[in-house]
């Protein structure tokens, strides 16, 4: 994946921490190097236009945002796929490719969007297919088909991750697939309430494919034990020059970097109080150190701070590319359902992004061991992880790509 030297054009990964009191907000103009007086010239001239410029009203307008609007509207394979590209995928990269001929889909592999020593082994790269390819199923029973699966249906080709056949069936239009056009990650606070646990268990026994199931941690020192262990692994993904950057090249700095690439992580999707997000906007773009931090911070005072819950996706073999598939489609199901529920769900896998990280070269991680007995399955591996809750404020729309951009 290419990486530029170009840091300080840049927003950060994360911004900072959501929660409205007076020290966060000190904070937040203290990193960004704003102060009093920068916040009090927002009526000059160059400032409105970088208001215009990033549209601070109609954040998501445009082509790069259209895809969200028009989903329903095709029938047949075309129609599927426009479900599809809505699916979640890690750090809104999109890999995926669809060919269809006839009554056939293949999805394929984007491998020039890998996002290189944050996901070396290409784990959420598939786990983000299988969550397409979740979708895709979804709408294709919605528009009257039948669509059987298989993974990996030729050795040969690593890039062909599944092909769909379409014969005629009966249209089921699932409350899984109504929730489609409203599913987005949530990474702003999350109120604090716990989520029912009868709700816990309807969302585990959506598990009904193996190898793939699914483990919650709900139980106040579990949770704390394991969001200390997130801000670790943030702590030592910015402290990794390599992951640092390539981690920092899925962030766009504003509406003509969003227009032009139509995919990645936006100032718009942090989560962030109208007001803080609009003050962001204004403000010079953070270099790649100043947005490291950020999001450091956004995970120790706000995203482990709030969480209501963890869940797991636990399969045998979490570098296994079939049970990835499997097990990104199990996640995009939860994120469906949480979805249709009121819920907000945040894909968390920082943990998981080190370990794989430490494997590649060829050294233990301290990381393994500390996430096996918070996930208590001693035959089971993590393969994601998430958190749960109830929102304080509605998760923004992602840029997408048409299908007309990812059919081949």
């Amino acid at each position: 994946m290419a990486t530029t030297d170009a840091e300080d054009t840049r927003p950060p990964p994360d911004v900072p921490p959501a929660a409205d009191n007076t020290m966060q907000r000190r904070g937040f103009l203290r990193a960004t190097g704003a102060g009093a007086l920068t916040v009090a010239v927002v009526g000059t001239g160059a400032l409105s236009y970088r208001a215009y410029d990033n549209r601070i009203l109609g954040a998501d307008a445009g082509d790069a945002f259209d895809a969200w609007r028009h989903w329903r509207e095709d029938s047949g394979a075309r129609g599927a796929v426009a479900a599809a590209v809505l699916a979640a995928s890690p750090h809104n990269t999109q890999p995926w490719l669809f060919h269809i001929d006839g009554d056939r889909i293949d999805v394929l592999a984007d491998t020039a969007r890998r996002m290189g020593s944050v996901d070396p082994y290409s784990r959420e790269l598939h786990i983000g297919l299988g969550c397409a390819l979740e979708n895709l199923v979804l709408a294709a029973r919605a528009r009257g088909f039948a669509p059987g699966v298989t993974l990996r249906p030729d050795v040969g080709r690593p890039d062909l991750v599944a092909r769909v056949i379409l014969p005629a069936g009966r249209r089921h239009a699932s409350e899984l697939y109504e929730a489609i056009g409203s599913r987005h990650t949530n990474r702003g606070p999350y109120r604090d309430k716990p989520v029912a646990a009868g709700t816990l268990t309807e969302l585990a026994e959506l598990a009904d494919e193996p190898p793939a199931s699914l483990a919650w941690v709900t139980a106040r020192d579990d949770r704390d034990s394991l969001g200390r262990l997130m801000v670790e692994a943030a702590r030592a993904i910015t402290s990794d020059e390599e992951q640092s950057r390539d981690n920092f090249a899925w962030f766009r700095a504003g509406a003509d970097d969003i227009a032009a690439h139509k995919d990645g992580l936006t100032l718009d999707g942090q989560g962030l109080s109208p007001l803080f997000s609009s003050v962001a906007k204004l403000l010079p773009a953070a270099s790649r150190t100043r947005g490291d931090t950020f999001w450091v911070e956004q995970t120790r005072k706000v995203h482990t701070a709030t969480a209501a819950a963890y869940g797991f996706v636990l399969v045998a073999d979490p570098h296994d590319t079939a049970q990835q598939l499997i097990g990104g489609r199990l996640l995009q199901r939860i994120h469906l359902a949480v979805t249709a529920r009121g819920l907000v769900l945040q894909h968390m896998n920082q943990i998981s992004e080190r370990i794989d990280r430490d494997q590649s070269l060829g050294r233990s991680s301290a990381f393994t061991p500390q996430l096996a007995a918070l996930a208590g399955h001693p035959d089971r591996q993590v393969l994601a992880t998430f958190r749960l809750g109830h929102p304080v404020r509605t998760g923004r729309r992602s840029p997408r790509r048409p299908v007309k951009e990812v059919l081949q």
